[in-house]
Parts: C-alpha cells; structure tokens; sequence
C-alpha cells in the first residue's frame, strides 16, 4: 500500500477525533456554565458566614429558594447573603408578580408568636458589628421555641390624628378598644386581623402603604361597607369598586407613620399608648389589652 493510501484511510479518522474532540469540549464547558450557574451550595455559603459572623448560629441557609439570594435562619432571625455571603442584607424581601411579603411569611413559619421588631432589631444589630451583633442574633431561640424577645416600653399619642383615616371594624361597643397601623399587601397584618375578628375587641384600623398598597387602601376607605371591603381585601377577593372619595385621612395616617418612625407593618396600639411592633396570637393580645393603664 503506497503512503497516499495510507493518507487516505487516516483522513476520515482525524475527522472523527476531531469531531469528538470538539464534543468533549462542548460537554466541559456545559458542565463549567452548569456548575457556575448553580453557583456555591449551602454547605459552602454556611461555612463563609461562620468565618465572618463566629457568633451567629446559623440554623439554615437556602440558596435556592430567591433568585440571586441565600436566605439565613438563625434561630427566630432571618437575613439574606449573596451567593458569596460577602453581602449581607437586612430587610423584607417582597414576591411582585404572587404580591406575597416571603419575609413575613417565612418568619410567621419559623415562629408564629415571635415579635416582629425585636427580631428585626436582632438582626438590625449584626449588621453593625460582627461581633456583638452577631452575639446579639445567636441569642435568639431557635425555630422550635418561642420566641422571647421582649419589646421596649413605647408610648404613642394618637391624639394628633383625626377620625378621617381610620377604618373601624369589630364590635364598636365593646370595652376594649385597639388600633393598628397596617398594611393590604403586608402577611403579618392579614394575620393580625384574623385573630382580631375572634376577639371582643373594637379595631380602630389606619392603612398606611409600606408594601405600595395606597391603591387598595383608598378602595376600600371609599368602599360603602369598609368591614367587607377590608377583610376581602387581605383574602385576594374581589369587592366591588367604589366611587372616588376624600382621602385625605389616609395622607394624615401616612404622615403621622413617617414622623414617628413606624416604618413596618403592623404596628398595635393600646388605649394607653401602648405600642407593640409585629403580628401576637390571640392569648397574648388578650392579655396584654387588659394591661391597659386607665
């Protein structure tokens, strides 16, 4: 056989290492951009938050439940990292196209009788320094207890607001009264509202949008029947549109949340003044309303 033929029978087999060459090349680089696009697990992100917060007891961490985002539960607390768990952020994180708070409703699951502003100001504090802070997060309970973090005695005088504004449900005559500063788009408040109908209790409700909710507030402020319209708006169910009214109550909620700090939803306040931050089952309610200093 002369060395053209030789050539020739080899021509087809370099084609094909060629080709297959090329394949494995292909099959690396999707591996490479799977792996990349699955970004560090769980395991590796928890590692990194025990390097830079020792003191946290890290109880969960999921990275694969919002986009872009690691979700950490420590204990009753709840924070977000970046992938690389070099950014840590503190906050709610809110679902636009379901209209779901997943903060809120992640916390109500870690805790259901937890209180919302101590959590928040545990987790507020491991934002500031890692040490103490971090100190401060690892002190709280973990996901199977209740939580015991305990709220600074707060006035507010309420005095300064008009009857414009507020949406008043419940039993009107009964002794105790409550108000509440709340949200429509806001899970905590939904839930809040639900213990409130089982309770003898006259609700005295004053809508301001923390969660962009001014639409539906003012919906259901011009509503005829404010009590229907009120529930089924925190149900998702339709309730008739009404006609354009004065809403200038609603600015005065907005602007008397804005000027002393209620920045979060819902906010409870006793007939003394009284405030608590975050959703409380019903025995505690109950309790803590018939602490009412006359």
């Amino acid at each position: 056989m002369s060395a053209i033929d030789r050539l020739r029978k080899l021509r087809p087999l370099t084609r094909r290492a060629t080709v297959l060459a090329a394949i494995g090349a292909i099959g690396v680089a999707g591996i490479a951009l799977a792996a990349d696009v699955a970004g560090p697990d769980d395991a590796k992100v928890i590692g990194l938050l025990k390097a830079r917060l020792p003191k946290t007891d890290v109880s969960k961490v999921n990275c694969g439940k919002i986009e872009g985002l690691c979700e950490v539960t420590a204990g009753a607390n709840l924070f977000y990292v970046n992938h690389g768990a070099r950014y840590l952020i503190i906050g709610r994180v809110y679902d636009m196209e379901t209209r779901q708070d997943l903060t809120a409703a992640r916390l109500l699951e870690i805790n259901p009788d937890m209180l919302v502003g101590g959590a928040a100001k545990a987790n507020g504090a491991a934002a500031e320094g890692n040490e103490e802070g971090a100190a401060e997060v690892a002190t709280a309970p973990a996901s199977g207890r209740r939580a015991t973090v305990a709220a600074r005695p707060t006035l507010l005088n309420l005095t300064g607001l008009s009857n414009d504004g507020a949406i008043v449900w419940g039993n009107r005559a009964a002794k105790q009264s409550v108000t509440i500063f709340t949200d429509f788009r806001c899970g905590y408040c939904r839930a809040l509202t639900n213990v409130l109908r089982d309770m003898d209790v006259k609700v005295i409700e004053r809508p301001i949008s923390v969660l962009g909710s001014r639409d539906i507030a003012d919906r259901v402020y011009c509503s005829k029947n404010q009590e229907q319209a009120l529930h089924a708006a925190y149900a998702g169910e339709p309730f008739k549109a009404p006609a354009s009214c004065d809403t200038r109550g609603l600015d005065a909620n907005e602007k008397f949340a804005q000027k002393h700090g209620l920045n979060a939803t819902p906010v409870i306040v006793r007939s003394d003044g009284a405030i608590l931050e975050g959703y409380r089952p019903k025995e505690f309610l109950e309790a803590w309303l018939r602490g009412a200093k006359s």
